[in-house]
């Protein structure tokens, strides 16, 4: 038997819409499709797979969005970490272009799908800012920026005085502003995906983690504390969480720990003079660090904090301590929240899927922009199981490749994260 772990102790678990029920799966089932995985890829891969009558089962260890899905910035950031001519530069004309089309157009698709399904979850579609305060990271920023517009994608550069108008705060060189970008209630969307997916004709269930990965006969077995399910097809969707279910698939990608302070409600005053026309912020350093206020005028600032769970705001004081850097009017405001969560770093910085065998595939590896990516991905995903390989992607499909000296990551993390804050701090 297995026990429902708690929540994070998040601002988002504490306002979020009420859950669906996803209770544990009791008798042995045969399906279509198994998902291994309740955050946003595996239920968005259900819902679209149900929507085309293919009978999808997902299996949830914890209750879709415990994991990163549910606790993460609410940011929905179009695009990927590299600009558009590098990615056509490591995947070819051809495919690269599609990996731009499709990643610069899933928060369009994410939102769509939120109007489509009336989820609740406080989604606004009001801008994503790319933000640098040196003038290295600026001129990447511009660049990439250039490199869009030559596209037909709405965005444009940002200066200095542009950005104290927008930010409020005079920290930023230059930005990149995206307008399909925006924000959302993270685990609120979490349970409407699965509510949309479940109405959809999708089974999810909680607290029933996939134990075993195996072939039996023309199908897959897995085994899970209580039942066995056989399936046609499997996804493999545990990003940060990724354990030994499928050989070596857990060294392919780096857990890290993203790390949330939350305010209490603003004053309507100080609310307006931070981000006045609500975008969201992620900088261009070596740590990122990205912000925005919520429809409570929150201030929710996130950050890589320690490689360890937390539960207090002071175990992420310098989230604080840099808020009021950017706003000295914060000073002395109450923060009522600090929590976290794992997310997969690949060492490419591009998101993996794998198909490592006959009717396995593998997603994983958002690398910070998993909440429009890998809803998004859920429909592309549906496609190649329900068509198989003559069913492209618009992302590529590699092979399963450890990370050299991987038992090494924490250590490797934890300096990096160090030296980063001191190489921001110093604005080199």
């Amino acid at each position: 038997m297995t026990t429902r772990l708690p929540l994070p102790p998040s601002l988002y678990a504490d306002t979020a819409v009420a859950p669906v029920a996803t209770p544990p799966l009791e008798i042995d089932k045969t399906v279509s499709v198994a998902i291994v995985g309740g955050g946003y890829t595996g239920l968005s891969t259900a819902l679209h797979l149900a929507e085309q009558g293919v009978e999808a089962l997902v299996l949830e260890a914890q209750e879709p969005g415990w994991g990163a899905s549910g606790n993460n910035g609410g940011h929905t950031n179009p695009g990927l970490k590299h600009a558009p001519d590098q990615i056509e530069a490591d995947f070819g004309t051809e495919l690269g272009r599609r990996m731009i089309d499709f990643s610069y157009g899933t928060t369009n698709f994410t939102h769509d799908l939120i109007r489509r399904y009336q989820i609740p979850c406080e989604a606004r579609q009001n801008g994503t800012l790319r933000a640098a305060y040196n003038q290295a990271s600026a001129a990447a920023i511009e660049t990439t920026a250039r490199q869009c517009t030559a596209r037909g994608m709405p965005v444009s550069y940002l200066n200095r005085e542009q950005l104290r108008a927008m930010t409020g705060t005079d920290r930023y060189v230059g930005a990149m502003l995206d307008t399909r970008g925006g924000d959302l209630h993270p685990l609120s969307y979490a349970r409407g995906l699965a509510r949309a997916a479940i109405s959809a004709g999708a089974k999810v269930h909680g607290e029933t983690p996939a134990l075993s990965l195996r072939r039996e006969g023309s199908r897959w077995r897995i085994g899970t504390p209580r039942a066995v399910v056989h399936a046609d097809k499997v996804l493999l969707a545990t990003n940060g969480f990724t354990d030994d279910l499928w050989p070596a698939l857990r060294r392919t990608i780096v857990p890290v720990f993203s790390s949330i302070a939350a305010t209490a409600p603003l004053s309507d005053d100080v609310a307006r003079s931070i981000m006045p026309t609500r975008p969201v912020l992620y900088e261009s350093g070596h740590i990122t660090v990205y912000y925005r206020v919520d429809q409570q005028n929150r201030l929710l600032m996130g950050g890589r904090g320690p490689m360890r769970w937390i539960n207090s705001p002071r175990d992420v004081a310098y989230l604080m301590r840099y808020a009021e850097r950017l706003w000295p009017q914060l000073e002395g405001v109450a923060w009522t929240h600090g929590w976290n969560s794992r997310l997969a770093i690949t060492a490419d910085h591009y998101p993996h899927v794998h198909e490592p065998a006959d009717n396995i595939l593998i997603s994983l590896g958002c690398n910070g922009r998993g909440v429009a990516l890998s809803t998004a991905m859920g429909a592309q995903l549906a496609r190649r199981l329900i068509g198989g390989a003559k069913a492209e992607l618009d992302m590529p499909v590699t092979g399963i490749k450890p990370i050299p000296m991987h038992a090494f990551w924490p250590v490797g993390v934890t300096t990096a994260v160090i030296a980063g804050r001191v190489r921001d701090r110093l604005g080199i």
